[in-house]
């Protein structure tokens, strides 16, 4: 049996940025996405902290040490800058696998997305 599990996860970062003329996609500092164990175009879940809101996209990398998470195209839509997102990836795997898994779990620091 496979079931879904929690991959990886950047818990609390702010958004630095909404571009609605991007084609789509999150764009995240490189530095974030190789702590979380994210990579160049995976699909992961926004989850913001402020309105609720819930959506799917994928991830681009952005500039390293830039703290920058800015979402594009109609994502931009469902947050503000200054809102505060987590940021879910999930991955199928066997059962048995799956209780000895230990997902990428990072909490950047909240006032610049920087690791600590």
């Amino acid at each position: 049996m496979q079931i879904q599990v929690v991959k990886s996860k950047l818990h609390r970062v702010k958004v630095t940025g909404a571009d609605l003329n991007y084609i789509g996609s999150i764009t995240i500092d490189e530095d974030l996405m190789e702590a979380a164990n994210l990579v160049n175009g995976e699909k992961v879940q926004i989850v913001n902290n402020n309105n609720g809101e819930r959506l799917e996209t994928y991830v681009i990398p952005g500039a390293r040490r830039s703290g920058e998470i800015t979402l594009n195209g109609a994502a931009a839509r469902k947050v503000a800058v200054g809102d505060i997102l987590i940021i879910i990836a999930y991955a199928w795997m066997d059962f048995e696998e799956a209780k000895k898994f230990n997902p990428s779990l990072v909490f950047p620091n909240e006032v610049n997305n920087l690791l600590q």
